[in-house]
């Protein structure tokens, strides 16, 4: 695979499920009564900025370790190893997340909606480097 290939593996790899959580908070926000809104949107952009700046960090890295790799090389190169580790952590949490029924709505429209487009800006900055890559 070349480096263009990389590039777009990691952006579905992060960006696919950010579209799935997003989706699902959005779903959770459509329960949430009418008062409960203007606190609950101040909470999720306040986890939209957490993740924006920690994802910007560690895909600008991840950008950086694909452009020093050989032009021809494995997908198991899209990220370091502790990188791979972060993405099977994450999944295991939302799998987790997912089956623990007392969970309340509010978390879960709060924090996927936060998370959600966060990753998958992080999927569209993967992608747009493709595109830079000659």
């Amino acid at each position: 695979m070349n480096r263009r290939f990389l590039y777009i593996a990691a952006g579905l790899i992060w960006g696919i499920p950010g579209v799935m959580i997003t989706l699902k908070g959005i779903r959770a926000y459509g329960t949430m009564p009418d008062y409960e809104l203007w606190w609950l949107i101040l909470i999720t952009l306040g986890v939209l900025a957490a993740f924006l700046w920690m994802f910007n960090r560690i895909v600008r890295r991840y950008c950086d370790l694909i452009a020093k790799e050989p032009e021809k090389t494995t997908i198991l190169h899209t990220f370091p190893v502790k990188g791979w580790i972060l993405v099977v952590c994450m999944s295991c949490l939302g799998i987790v997340l997912k089956f623990i029924p007392c969970i309340p709505d509010e978390f879960i429209a709060s924090f996927y909606c936060g998370l959600g487009p966060a990753l998958v800006w992080s999927g569209l900055c993967f992608c747009s480097r493709s595109i830079k890559e000659k």
